[in-house]
């Protein structure tokens, strides 16, 4: 092992750091969940990262998202998420697609060649999408609930959707879950009560996003754990530690 990861090799061991050398991540949804989730996976010494978003890093994203930076404004997010992960690891393999991820676009992707799903999107038909083509191919998912609109960041729980309670969003997702058969689904969410922004901001303030769900407010503290956590369930699953 490269003395770049050694000290995680300290603490999983060399045989779960082959694992990870080896395992391919998939990662839709490049802001300020995913992109924390998809640095900490490159850090900890993951082979291949498939990462998937179709916005352009705005202003409005420097508060909280790893890729944002006054030099990557106005780059597409994949871009600007690949040259950071090659300046962390230049050995990562990294895929990369200028896709919005929604049901009419999910057979551009062969979800039998990832090890790993992370789901970082943002709307609900996308979410459902993602998580019935992991589950066909047999790939174990994780996906984010809401982290906008929220100030605690230790509220973040792992739990089964249908173990989750509060988050407005993980309600759809638990009643749109049922209504398909999907029995169970890893989450990250919070069940501390969103709150309500005291202002709305501009749809030209947060790139092409915004123009498909209103404008979450949202700290550099709070997405970020959200992000954390996922990456290290994706860690430990793939790892067995």
């Amino acid at each position: 092992m490269s003395e770049q990861f050694i000290r995680t090799e300290m603490l999983l061991g060399a045989e779960a750091m082959n694992r990870l050398s080896k395992a391919r991540v998939a990662v839709f949804g490049i802001g300020g969940v995913g992109g924390h989730a998809l640095e900490a996976l490159v850090r900890s010494g993951v082979g291949t990262v498939d990462i998937i978003d179709n916005d352009t890093v705005a202003m409005s994203n420097l508060n909280r998202q790893l890729i944002a930076t006054h030099s990557t404004v106005g780059m597409y997010k994949v871009d600007a998420a690949e040259m950071r992960i090659h300046d962390i690891n230049p050995d990562c393999v990294v895929n990369k697609y200028n896709t919005f991820f929604l049901p009419e676009t999910k057979d551009q992707f062969d979800f039998t060649q990832f090890d790993y799903v992370i789901d970082a999107i943002d709307t609900v038909s996308g979410k459902l999408a993602l998580v019935e083509c992991a589950k066909a191919a047999g790939v174990p998912i994780i996906c984010s609930m809401g982290a906008g609109n929220k100030l605690d960041a230790s509220a973040f729980e792992v739990a089964d959707i249908y173990k989750t309670s509060v988050c407005p969003l993980a309600r759809v997702m638990r009643e749109q879950c049922r209504k398909r058969g999907i029995k169970k689904l890893k989450v990250v969410y919070s069940k501390e009560q969103p709150i309500k922004p005291s202002f709305a901001a501009s749809q030209e303030e947060d790139g092409a996003a915004s123009k498909r769900r209103a404008i979450p407010g949202s700290a550099a503290f709070v997405p970020s754990v959200a992000g954390l956590i996922i990456a290290g369930e994706v860690i430990r699953d793939l790892t067995g530690v």
